[in-house]
């Protein structure tokens, strides 16, 4: 499970080519004492710079090992563009031959409308909006593309054409209710004819794995229909993506042979194994290893893992994350994987419910060296991994939050945004003496205590077969509910965690009602329900409590000055509710109960009030800074003697979003 930021700047609540070896050395910015974090703003969207803190005090082995796996994560980052929609590559490749050969003015509207659009189709990875899902409008009308194609000796035509500017494939990703979510969806997990009743049909008699320790079935595949007949196609090595793949695997392999221990060396065989079989078995003994190997300095993320682009929850995007490990706030942070057991017995859930011997949470704070696929530019913030229940249950999990990755959105921040949307001065000093501490406890409470927290009722199937397209709203919510339950607990003080603990709670509480109810709406527009699954959650959870708390007044609409605030004016009382309503998501995730996933994400998480929403943005309309923010990554440079062998690795830094993306279409591009 992957935790995403939200409005950024305001604050963060939630709670992841070239065959040849060497790189070239592309331009770079002088760090200086000040390290400059913004490299680009366009549309809804700010791009950002992060840094490495600790890489020059890595070996050179464990600096091998990074720029492999960095290098194993962009091999298959055009995995990721195919997954989005089936026409992504090849408007991709036209729209950079454009705009790398148009000779013409560039002054013109139409010619920064276009670099817009190829700006925000890069963030996307797609033509449709990383966040609503909805397909980005192009601001030029077809007749300018057509010109810049002729212009260019450029090719695209046909349907990919056709695409960039009518109505059809408007939607990458549908979930809503009372329809075929498969065949209103884009995504490209699934054939032009394939429903929601194949699907269903189809993993009714599929192979499921052992009984009681079931495969992620469907996670690395695409279903089609062939000869009338429903088959999957299978991501692997001489299968789909296989081009690709095998660059995956040709780095993998050497980064195995500088892995930092034996165990380490074993987890990135059986990641190969995998990748060259397809074997969902193979994945799973590949998760026990990657899950239990705990030592060493360097970590990664590297799979189809995250499921949130499937409608039906069955197939895994890809996705890269590679970790250096932050020594010292692992070391504070530590203490809530120690006391994991004491989170779960103390919990509000039923006795039925719990886990009674709660097995390896492992957490740390790392600092991302490379990210790919998913991740990128869009990146979350925290991640709890690997995603199979049994597994969690049996073998634990990891826990990380991307600490330099948060430090970079708040230093890169302002605010504004919270002078505006808070009610009054107390509640903006308590989130600017609390509000940072506060978000780093809720992701790691959210990850290490909330997805390793609760037990599925034996002979009830996982939350995507039960919960079907709630699943991962669910399972959003109920790890937020966790989070804030705990939030205002004296625990957190007795832990040596913060030196307030009531001050970090409400601090925590008002940032959370205020986003849910308020904020985040400046990220869809008016007349829009909400979709995405983060901000689905975070309203259901936030419209519950404050309907369940009207009678005792809990949380009070205000109306001042003609613009509409949310007060607490009892945090003991919200904090019961939460407790109340996470009893209530565990109970339904426990049972499967679809029914009520449905009353309560439809009722309280999918609807926006009209008037609030148009009042919200017109309110946002004097902050300049984007409500979206994602990364350029660091560029690691291998420097090599006369037999070739690296002898160091350098960071530097891209100069622009369109530079760092032109590289890599150009290095890292392994799909026909």
């Amino acid at each position: 499970m992957k935790l995403k930021h939200i409005l950024l700047g305001f604050l963060l609540v939630g709670i992841l080519g070239s065959c040849k070896d060497k790189v070239d050395e592309t331009p770079t910015v002088k760090v200086e004492k000040k390290f400059d974090y913004l490299a680009d703003e366009f549309a809804d969207v700010k791009i950002l710079r992060y840094q490495i803190p600790g890489f020059d005090e890595l070996s050179l082995k464990e600096k091998q090992l990074v720029y492999y796996m960095t290098q194993a994560g962009l091999a298959g980052r055009d995995i990721m563009w195919d997954q989005n929609y089936r026409h992504n590559l090849e408007i991709r490749d036209a729209l950079e031959n454009i705009y790398t050969n148009y000779g013409g003015d560039k002054t013109t509207k139409d010619w920064m409308a276009f670099e817009e659009y190829l700006k925000r189709v890069w963030f996307s990875n797609g033509i449709h909006h990383h966040y609503s899902n909805d397909k980005l409008k192009p601001g030029f009308k077809s007749d300018y593309l057509t010109f810049l194609l002729k212009e260019t000796d450029t090719k695209l035509e046909g349907e990919a054409f056709e695409v960039i500017f009518n109505d059809k494939d408007a939607k990458k990703v549908n979930k809503k209710k009372g329809v075929d979510n498969i065949a209103s969806s884009a995504v490209n997990f699934y054939g032009p004819t394939i429903t929601d009743a194949d699907v269903d049909a189809f993993y009714k008699t599929a192979y499921k794995g052992p009984k009681g320790r079931p495969i992620e079935a469907g996670l690395n595949s695409t279903l089609v229909r062939e000869n009338g007949k429903v088959v999957e196609k299978v991501w692997k090595s001489g299968g789909l993506y296989g081009s690709a793949i095998d660059e995956v695997i040709k780095w993998l392999e050497k980064a195995k042979g500088v892995a930092e221990n034996e165990k380490q060396a074993k987890t990135l065989g059986l990641l190969i194994d995998y990748y060259k079989t397809g074997d969902l078995n193979t994945w799973d003994e590949y998760c026990i290893s990657w899950a239990t190997s705990t030592e060493g300095n360097i970590d990664w993320i590297n799979g189809f893992i995250e499921v949130y682009n499937d409608p039906k929850g069955y197939r895994g995007s890809y996705e890269s994350i590679i970790q250096v490990k932050d020594f010292e706030m692992s070391k504070q942070m530590a203490v809530l994987s120690e006391n994991a057991q004491w989170f779960e017995d103390n919990a509000p859930l039923m006795e039925s419910h719990k886990k009674s011997d709660v097995v390896g949470v492992s957490y740390k704070t790392i600092n991302v060296a490379g990210e790919a696929g998913d991740s990128s530019p869009s990146t979350p913030i925290g991640v709890n991994l690997p995603n199979n229940n049994w597994i969690r249950q049996e073998h634990g999990s990891k826990s990380v939050s991307l600490g330099n990755i948060i430090d970079a959105y708040n230093n890169a921040g302002g605010s504004g945004r919270l002078k505006e949307f808070a009610y009054d001065e107390e509640e903006i000093a308590l989130e600017e003496q609390y509000g940072k501490l506060a978000d780093k406890l809720h992701t790691a409470l959210h990850e290490v205590i909330g997805h390793a927290s609760g037990l599925i009722n034996p002979g009830v199937g996982q939350p995507k077969e039960t919960l079907k397209n709630y699943a991962s709203t669910m399972e959003e919510g109920r790890a937020d509910l966790v989070g804030l339950y705990y939030l205002m607990d004296p625990k957190l003080q007795e832990l040596g965690l913060v030196d307030d603990w009531e001050a970090v709670g409400k601090a925590a509480y008002d940032g959370y009602i205020r986003n849910g109810l308020i904020t985040q709406l400046v990220r869809i527009n008016l007349g829009d329900d909400i979709e995405e699954d983060h901000m689905v959650n975070r309203q259901w959870v936030s419209s519950w409590v404050y309907e369940k708390g009207k009678a005792d007044n809990v949380i009070e609409k205000i109306e001042k000055d003609g613009k509409t605030y949310y007060n607490i004016n009892d945090y003991k009382k919200l904090r019961e509710l939460f407790g109340e309503l996470l009893r209530e998501a565990q109970r339904i995730k426990s049972e499967g109960d679809f029914k009520a996933a449905q009353d309560l994400v439809e009722g309280y998480g999918v609807k926006v009030d009209q008037a609030l929403h148009a009042q919200v943005l017109e309110r946002n309309k004097q902050f300049k800074s984007a409500p979206y923010s994602g990364f350029v990554n660091p560029v690691l440079v291998p420097e090599t003697n006369d037999a070739g062998e690296i002898v160091d690795v350098k960071v530097t830094q891209p100069e622009t979003f369109a530079e760092q993306m032109l590289m890599y279409a150009k290095k890292y591009s392994f799909l026909d």
